[in-house]
């Protein structure tokens, strides 16, 4: 364990182990058969086992962290009595043993905004696509999103013999953890979008980007898991209707790889308590050649979508971090992504993470 870890450290410590526990009671809530639908809107659905995952995130973090904000996707009573054993008040070690970067070591609580979504890709999981499953915590600081923890509770659920469900964590300047980034393929151009929220300028704003091929699945934390683990080259979404706790931790994880992830305007997100929690600019993801993915969304779906509440300047000290992208250069090469333009195997070689090697056929589920 590093000497005195830093508060950001801890919160993602207690994130990480306290995402085991989440997903052990989601994994539950299926078994015992009794999802408990309620439906929040027009295909916005909440389960018993979205309640009960919040419940746990947010009671065990508040018990560790009391002085930090912590805003969750459900609207649950404040003063509901939470079961013992939903109370998860471990550190993950493996975390603690590394060292925090440099521009985190003196956060404060009054800082940091921690952001739950307990189970991204809540309608997959009620129809048994459930490798698209995710539980989410992001860790933002001074607005902006440098840290996360990305779960996913039936990972190789189809896969007898193997351990179900893994772990992904990330800290910008530190790396990510829990995967192995692999190559996308070089001769081909892969996009990957909502399952069930696409409408008709969702599909032309993929269309736009010219792929060879369109994965269709839900969650956006599964979405940025297939980005950086090199299954697909960009994530797109022209919608307004993925919220803060949607992309905090991913975008967080998809940076710390060298990713970017930005609204349609080429904006990094704001992620301060007091921002609109909907991100109403879109989502734009890619690991690689973020400003011509950007130059092919048509003009008027990009005119149709609000410009995101930038982050606000963070002194880094010295970590390269997207910093969002240049819209006007991004125009200038409109239609221009291609195929071929993966980084160089030293590039990959450098952001690739640790831990196991992510197998070829993951299923999505189409």
């Amino acid at each position: 364990m590093a000497s005195n870890p830093s508060l950001v450290m801890r919160i993602l410590s207690a994130s990480v182990a306290v995402s085991n526990r989440a997903s052990n009671i989601i994994r539950n809530v299926l078994t015992k058969g009794d999802l408990g639908i309620v439906e929040k809107g027009k295909n916005d659905l909440q389960t018993e086992a979205d309640r009960s995952a919040q419940r746990c995130i947010v009671a065990s973090l508040h018990k560790q962290f009391p002085n930090v904000a912590i805003f969750g996707e459900e609207q649950l009573d404040p003063q509901e009595t939470i079961p013992k054993d939903f109370i998860e008040l471990n550190f993950d070690e493996e975390v603690l043993k590394h060292t925090c970067p440099e521009y985190l070591k003196d956060t404060k609580d009054e800082d940091v905004v921690i952001w739950v979504d307990p189970l991204d890709g809540t309608a997959e999981f009620t129809q048994g696509f459930l490798d698209h499953v995710t539980v989410l915590i992001g860790i933002s600081v001074k607005g902006n999103a440098v840290a996360g923890v990305v779960h996913q509770p039936w990972f190789n659920f189809e896969k007898p013999g193997l351990p179900l469900g893994r772990c992904i964590w990330g800290v910008i300047g530190l790396g990510a953890f829990g995967f192995e980034r692999e190559t996308p393929p070089p001769n081909k151009v892969i996009v990957t979008t909502s399952r069930s929220h696409s409408d008709r300028m969702v599909t032309e704003a993929v269309e736009a980007c010219n792929p060879d091929e369109v994965v269709r699945v839900g969650g956006a934390g599964h979405k940025v898991l297939l980005l950086i683990e090199g299954k697909v080259h960009a994530y797109v979404f022209a919608s307004k209707g993925c919220k803060k706790w949607d992309t905090c931790a991913p975008e967080a994880i998809l940076h710390g790889v060298g990713g970017t992830l930005t609204d349609f305007h080429g904006i990094r997100m704001n992620y301060s308590a007091d921002v609109q929690r909907k991100n109403t600019g879109g989502v734009l993801a890619t690991v690689a050649d973020h400003g011509k993915f950007l130059g092919c969304i048509p003009e008027h779906i990009r005119d149709a979508m609000d410009k995101s509440s930038p982050a606000p300047e963070l002194d880094f000290k010295g970590v390269v971090v997207c910093g969002g992208a240049d819209l006007e250069k991004a125009k200038q090469n409109n239609g221009q992504v291609s195929a071929g333009k993966n980084p160089s195997p030293e590039e990959n070689a450098e952001s690739k993470s640790s831990s196991d090697k992510v197998p070829n056929d993951v299923n999505t589920k189409l």
